[in-house]
């Protein structure tokens, strides 16, 4: 017998606001100084497939350009790399978010992670290509696999907002 998680509350809709203070953490998150560091997600990235795939109308890739080349600017690289691939990327997930919202949450994380990978590959191909760097390593592209794993926790906290109070109002017919 397969049991998977699966919600029967119905979702407030999501505030605008709250998606921009969101990718703005995400940012802020990206230029911590551990951002560096190998196995260290890209929050940007994980933050707008999640709202590209839960919310594509409000959500898409003009948005994700303009994030992508504030994370160029604040990151001080080449100009384009991280907004070419966040457009992508953003594209993507908001091509198969129909599909990917009828798996739980594990299965879900195995689909974003080709996106997330795409994030990754796209930002070395520019780089190699236009600037002709170094070849970072495998654990380069780490990144993602554990931007995968945080998938359920990312969901879990971005989706708490919405949920409707568990208490019945009796004035409230819904």
């Amino acid at each position: 017998m397969q049991t998977s998680y699966r919600s029967s509350r119905i979702l407030l809709p999501v505030r605008p606001w709250f998606i921009f203070a969101t990718m703005f953490l995400a940012m802020l998150l990206n230029l911590l100084p551990t951002a560096a560091l190998p196995a260290f997600p890209d929050w940007v990235a994980l933050v707008l497939v999640f709202w590209s795939i839960r919310e594509p109308r409000r959500i898409g890739m003009g948005s994700a350009f303009l994030f992508g080349l504030a994370m160029d600017v604040a990151d001080a690289s080449l100009l384009g790399q991280h907004a070419f691939a966040y457009v992508l990327v953003a594209y993507g997930a908001s091509s198969v978010s129909r599909r990917i919202l009828w798996f739980p949450l594990r299965l879900q994380a195995l689909q974003i992670f080709p996106l997330l990978l795409l994030v990754q590959v796209i930002q070395y191909g520019l780089r190699m290509v236009m600037v002709g760097g170094d070849f970072p390593g495998l654990s380069y592209f780490l990144g993602p696999f554990f931007a995968t794993m945080l998938w359920p926790l990312l969901t879990f906290l971005l989706l708490l907002p919405q949920h409707q109070p568990v208490d019945h109002d009796a004035n409230r017919p819904i």
